[in-house]
């Protein structure tokens, strides 16, 4: 378990500007603190565990690059662009700015669609198929792939035109 979150924080880091200064094995030992702080939480399966540990990574890095840009206030802040890999999943690489745009607009999302932000969540961040994160968001594969394009477009428009 531990190199699949491993994997999951590399992949989370990956899409950080060059020169981040948390390390995947940092991420994942914040992350597992942040999961025992969880207490009871009924695990339905691994899927379903790493989906959450996902999630906890991004809320850390989210958390850190807000405390970086509040060291910068007053910058310029660009917006994050989506380009044609984010269809499959692949991340573009985001400044500290870039990454709370995109968290500030999955939030907004989740307000409107909560299951359109998950899947979003699943596909960018933990980096799942769309079988598997349709499987764990309990809809067909083809209602998946449909909220995918809806969420993309949503979120290009968003991130580009701005709120």
């Amino acid at each position: 378990m531990y190199a699949e979150l491993r994997a999951i924080a590399a992949r989370h880091l990956g899409a950080e500007r060059p020169g981040h200064t948390l390390q995947p094995t940092a991420l994942v030992n914040e992350a597992y603190l942040r999961l025992r702080g969880l207490g009871g939480v009924p695990w339905h399966d691994r899927t379903h565990f790493l989906a959450i540990a996902s999630r906890i990574m991004r809320r850390l890095l989210v958390d850190h690059a807000r405390a970086k840009v509040a060291q910068k206030r007053g910058a310029d802040v660009p917006r994050v662009v989506i380009h044609e890999g984010f269809d499959e999943g692949v991340q573009p690489s985001m400044d500290a700015a870039e990454l709370i745009d995109l968290d500030r607009a999955l939030d907004e999302l989740a307000a409107a669609a909560p299951r359109l932000a998950r899947l979003v969540e699943l596909r960018f961040f933990s980096g799942l198929g769309i079988d598997e994160a349709s499987s764990l968001l309990g809809c067909s594969t083809r209602t998946a792939k449909r909220d995918w394009a809806f969420a993309r477009a949503w979120l290009l428009n968003r991130l580009t035109v701005g709120p």
